[in-house]
């Protein structure tokens, strides 16, 4: 099943509200699509950036060049099946860039498992779950509208598990802020707070008391990922989960944290490290470890969501859920029907490869590089 052609899309989707993060604050989201042909079957995969470039190295149109340049020259002619021989020649194919060589594995398997009339999932050896607890972020930044919103996910058994994104400002007022939030749904659903690295040591260790005293459940990174010894020192100041996930993008870094004993879970991202295989060495090493494991987003489509949700399915140490969201978030979706979120969690869509079908109208219509204006008419 030689590789034919490799295609890359680049993609702006607006959200249903602004995304307020440590970072930027996002109301519309990049993607990079990507398509690998063979013998008149195809492949879907994606990368996100949250920002452009702000929350890691690359932005979309840094991983569609690469992509079309360097990684789809050493790919194509390949067969697509023998997947260790193409997880090593991604790895190979350029230093760095993650996310570009994340989205087209995430394809590659996706054409694989359809060719073979299976899931991505089973490809990896089949699920251990076909749902998983689903946190939804409340990113507002004002606390009677994250309050409303929350209630609301809660009334429609959508999620009881809270995010909240802090570190942008004033940490007093962050703080505060939580802590009518975790007073709001005490009882009800569980807060966690994820500052993206925007605090200092000192400021951590004055704020976390009280969000523990309040009933928080979990802190992401609250320092810059390469302090790994202020991790560890915050680990121990706290009864709070400490969860890292800049900070861990590769099997190396999950190394390092462990032997540091600088964090309790970790945050997977397939695209933060560069593709599934090293996403489940990861994995492998936090289970070895006895560390939890989160499922992190970087605000997908249908696409990217289903093709992490049929890795993390195969996981057993999901303990603190995931936050597939995406798709939820954005005004409008380019799959046909994303995977189905309800009764709290998200479930693993039946159907080949990871799932879902690219809705070629949609598509179309936020491409990048075609007139939006005149697609609205045609």
């Amino acid at each position: 099943m030689k590789i034919e052609r490799i295609e890359t899309i680049l993609v702006d989707v607006p959200t249903r509200r602004p995304h307020k993060l440590a970072f930027a604050t996002v109301q519309a989201q990049n993607y990079v699509v990507v398509k690998v042909h063979s013998g008149g079957l195809f492949g879907i995969g994606e990368a996100a950036t949250i920002g452009g470039p702000r929350w890691g190295d690359e932005s979309t149109e840094a991983i569609k060049a690469n992509i079309d340049q360097y990684i789809a020259p050493v790919l194509i002619g390949e067969d697509a099946t023998q997947l260790n021989l193409i997880e090593q020649r991604l790895a190979r194919s350029v230093a760095g860039n993650a996310f570009a060589r994340a989205a087209v594995g995430m394809a590659i398997y996706d054409l694989v498992a359809r060719s073979k009339q299976q899931s991505v999932a089973e490809l990896m050896g089949g699920p251990v779950e076909r749902a998983i607890e689903l946190a939804w972020t409340l990113a507002s930044g004002d606390t009677a509208r994250d309050v409303e919103e929350g209630e609301e996910m809660l009334r429609r058994r959508l999620h009881r598990h809270f995010k909240v994104k802090v570190g942008a400002g004033d940490p007093a007022r962050d703080v505060a802020h939580v802590i009518k939030l975790a007073e709001a749904f005490a009882g009800r659903a569980t807060i966690r707070i994820d500052v993206n690295q925007g605090w200092d040591e000192h400021t951590a260790r004055r704020f976390l008391s009280p969000l523990e005293q309040a009933g928080v459940a979990l802190v992401e990174q609250p320092l810059p990922r390469w302090n790994v010894a202020g991790m560890a020192r915050l680990k121990t100041s706290t009864a709070m989960s400490v969860m890292a996930d800049e900070g861990v993008a590769s099997s190396h870094d999950a190394i390092a944290h462990v032997q540091a004993a600088a964090a309790d879970t970790f945050a997977l991202k397939v695209t933060k490290s560069g593709g599934y295989a090293e996403t489940r060495r990861i994995a492998a090493i936090a289970a070895g470890a006895g560390l939890a494991l989160y499922g992190g987003c970087m605000l997908e489509t249908g696409i990217g969501t289903a093709a992490y949700l049929q890795l993390f399915a195969t996981l057993p140490s999901m303990k603190w859920g995931c936050e597939l969201f995406g798709p939820r978030l954005l005004e409008n979706d380019i799959v046909t029907s994303p995977p189905a979120m309800k009764d709290f969690a998200i479930h693993l869509p039946d159907g080949y490869g990871t799932g879902v079908e690219i809705d070629e109208d949609k598509l179309n219509f936020y491409r990048r590089d075609r007139s939006r204006s005149a697609q609205a008419k045609a």
